[in-house]
């Protein structure tokens, strides 16, 4: 036989398979898929026999004690709710907090005999409870036999019994099913699964033991239980406050933050960890990865969704993201952050939004911002990639750190806002405010992008024709200048900067600064020396539309005349300090006589930016320039921040609960031009769901007024807040306090 022959042919190659891909399964690598969906339940068999049955079957065990009716004492006037700080939530189940007692009463079908009856109740959580793994949790009555929950008899009356339950404080976060078991000599006979015996357990910053615990009332009454908001905005020499209803109370928000988890495929055995959930949570608030609950956008065109600036609270974009299972359009870091305190707050962590002003948003990882300049001091737009963020909001949560070294704990920084990844995922944090303070960029997580959004350098670099780059200006200064906060129990702002770093120039501060290089972040190592010409932008207050005088004063500081090739640039820009348009550019020479001031003045009209502006109306005026007689480079930038104009909410009526109110909210159109698909917004914590309306055209100097009737749920004092968003004119809000009698 020839060679050739002994030679297999080639087959040619199977055809390659259609449809769907198979849904890939456990099997073969577990006995059982994880459980990670609180969702989902199992059925716990109504009898459980411990013996085999005879000829007749099972023995009856209806002879033996039996469970008549269970009362889980979850109306928001009894003693649970009101003792758990849980009677807001717009609830009709059972909602406590671990780490500390509750009572349930249990009517058998005789008096209950110590001696003789055997009972437990028994909590479980998930599709597969196992005692294990937390997921399924007896608790017994008797202190012979406990286990991590307590369980102890408080009162006994007629066929009656009252349970007090103590959850332990490192129980797992979520909805539970509660069953009545009854032991007998043939089995376990239990009350039949009922969804009114459902109940919710949260973390508890009221109790010690929980890794949330927070020592301090009034603090906790802030960062817990208040439902109304002030987020910062604007700039840092011109603060602004937008209103926002947090609603973690309001009705199916609860069960929303729990879904988060669930489709985030979180392992319900790690439900009970804070550190671990907030940082799947700073995953899922944001769409990039993981079909999340907000969609990011940022370019002004929200023609499929709702603006940034129109939304008022969190409820509609929970609820809508619950319902429709899809990613709600749209947010930026205000919302991000917002959403994300509803959450932690739903859930017992505190929590609060902050804001940074002149936030770096580097794209090298280092703690520089490098700004780009040609030989003449003009800056180079194509080639500057570092933005400065006018401002940027995150969120601190207030947890230990039992994964760091002691004195790490409390406030901890995350963040929803997709910027950059981290293991894999767009999300950021917990970073712990104290390790960020003190240059500990190693600790986990994210700790080293929190420290350059605070710490990083401003500098200037002239760019020769040859390519080379030299930095000739270093401004140590500019970022992290001002971080606010909500003052807890007031309407005013609070001052925690200091809790971010040490004073600009301090001896602590250039320790810290070592340290993170240590770790691995470059600094610029430079010091060019100052000019001898400084430049100066003017404050101002601008309404849209305004035409104005823009002073720059240059002030010679030297003995000799100073000539400067000035260029004044001023850019429509978002807040994130990415340039939009450039509507004016001016190339003055300035000569300043020694000792002396010299100023120049931009004249800017609004027909120039009005039709440029992109929302939050920022105008970003940047003066450079080169000292012929030096060669030194001058540079100074502001960010002003144009006042749109406001509506006017008038809320009348008695102001007693439940008795009918009316909130009329007023707009007049002040431009010359129509306004077209306007949309308003309408909410108050405890008194209005959100409310909608949509006006086609709003003539140039006509006005609207809007009506809307509401019942308030419940006494004490609150805000109806308001907000008008259409593409021609962002961010118009309005908001009147209200004060409700029981």
């Amino acid at each position: 036989m020839s060679d050739e022959a002994t030679i297999a042919a080639p087959s040619p190659a199977p055809p390659a398979p259609t449809g769907p891909p198979p849904k890939v399964t456990n099997r073969g690598r577990a006995a059982a898929p994880a459980a990670s969906a609180n969702s989902e339940t199992s059925d716990i068999p109504e009898y459980e026999y411990f013996i085999q049955p005879g000829p007749r079957g099972y023995p009856p065990l209806t002879e033996y004690l039996d469970i008549s009716e269970v009362d889980m004492m979850k109306r928001p006037d009894e003693s649970n709710k009101i003792a758990h700080h849980t009677a807001l939530y717009h609830s009709d189940y059972l909602i406590v907090r671990r780490g500390q007692e509750f009572q349930v009463k249990i009517t058998f079908s005789r008096p209950y005999k110590p001696a003789e009856d055997k009972f437990a109740l028994e909590f479980v959580i998930g599709s597969s409870p196992q005692f294990s793994k937390g997921t399924y949790v007896p608790v017994f009555p008797t202190k012979q036999r406990q286990t991590t929950w307590e369980g102890r008899i408080t009162n006994t009356s007629d066929n009656v019994v009252t349970m007090a339950i103590t959850p332990a404080a490192n129980c797992i976060v979520g909805k539970y099913q509660m069953y009545v078991a009854v032991v007998t000599p043939y089995g376990i006979r239990r009350t039949r699964k009922e969804s009114t015996r459902d109940m919710y357990i949260l973390f508890n910053p009221w109790v010690a033991e929980d890794a949330v615990f927070l020592d301090d009332e009034t603090e906790r009454q802030e960062c817990v239980m208040t439902e109304m908001g002030i987020i910062y905005h604007g700039s840092y020499d011109d603060i602004a406050e937008r209103d926002w209803n947090y609603g973690q109370f309001n009705y199916g928000i609860l069960d929303s933050c729990l879904y988060i988890m669930d489709r985030a495929e979180m392992p319900i055995t790690n439900r009970g960890d804070p550190i671990k959930i907030v940082r799947v949570a700073s995953a899922m608030l944001n769409s990039r990865d993981d079909e999340g609950v907000l969609v990011g956008n940022w370019s002004g065109d929200y023609t499929y969704g709702v603006a940034p600036t129109s939304w008022t609270g969190s409820t509609d974009i929970l609820l809508t993201y619950n319902s429709s299972k899809m990613p709600v359009c749209y947010a930026q870091c205000w919302v991000y952050a917002a959403v994300f305190n509803t959450f932690l707050r739903c859930l017992g962590i505190p929590s609060r939004v902050v804001t940074n002003y002149y936030s770096a948003h580097d794209n090298d990882g280092n703690l520089k911002t490098d700004i780009i300049m040609d030989e003449n001091g003009k800056i180079d737009r194509n080639r500057t990639r570092d933005s400065i963020w006018n401002y940027h909001c995150w969120n601190e949560c207030y947890m230990s750190r039992p994964d760091l070294p002691p004195g790490f704990g409390g406030w901890q920084v995350v963040d929803a806002t997709p910027q950059e990844t981290s293991d894999g995922m767009y999300r950021c944090g917990p970073a712990s405010v104290q390790a960020i303070k003190h240059g500990q960029i190693c600790f986990p997580f994210d700790a080293a992008f929190v420290f350059a959004e605070i710490n990083s350098d401003v500098v200037f670099h002239s760019r020769r024709k040859d390519g080379t780059m030299e930095p000739v200006r270093v401004n140590r200064t500019h970022v992290g200048r001002l971080v606010l906060t909500k003052s807890p129990g007031d309407v005013t702002r609070r001052d925690i900067t200091d809790q971010y770093k040490f004073a600009e120039g301090s001896t602590e501060e250039r320790t810290v600064l070592e340290k993170a290089e240590e770790y691995g972040c470059k600094r610029e190592k430079s010091s060019p020396p100052a000019a001898d010409v400084d430049v100066v932008l003017p404050n101002l207050e601008i309404s849209v539309g305004d035409n104005f005088e823009l002073n720059v004063e240059f002030e010679n500081k030297s003995d000799e005349r100073r000539t400067v090739d000035a260029y004044i640039s001023g850019s429509v820009v978002y807040y994130t300090g990415v340039a939009s348009t450039e509507f004016l550019f001016l190339t003055p020479r300035v000569v300043i006589e020694p000792k002396m001031n010299k100023k120049e003045v931009a004249i800017v009209e609004s027909k120039k930016y009005m039709k440029r502006l992109v929302e939050q109306a920022n105008l970003h005026f940047i003066v450079t320039g080169k000292i012929r007689e030096t060669g030194q480079i001058i540079t100074a930038m502001k960010v002003i921040t144009l006042r749109n104009p406001k509506l006017i909410i008038e809320v009348s009526g008695r102001g007693k609960v439940s008795e009918e109110m009316i909130a009329t909210v007023e707009f007049t159109n002040p431009f010359s031009f129509n306004l077209e698909n306007v949309y308003i917004r309408m909410e108050g914590p405890g008194m209005m769901e959100p409310k909608s309306r949509y006006y086609r055209l709003v003539i140039g100097g006509s006005s609207l007024t809007w009506t809307e009737y509401f019942t308030p749920q419940r006494a004490g004092t609150s805000r109806v807040i308001a907000t008008l968003d259409c593409p021609a004119l962002r961010q118009v809000q309005g908001q009147a306090s209200v004060t409700i009698s029981p």
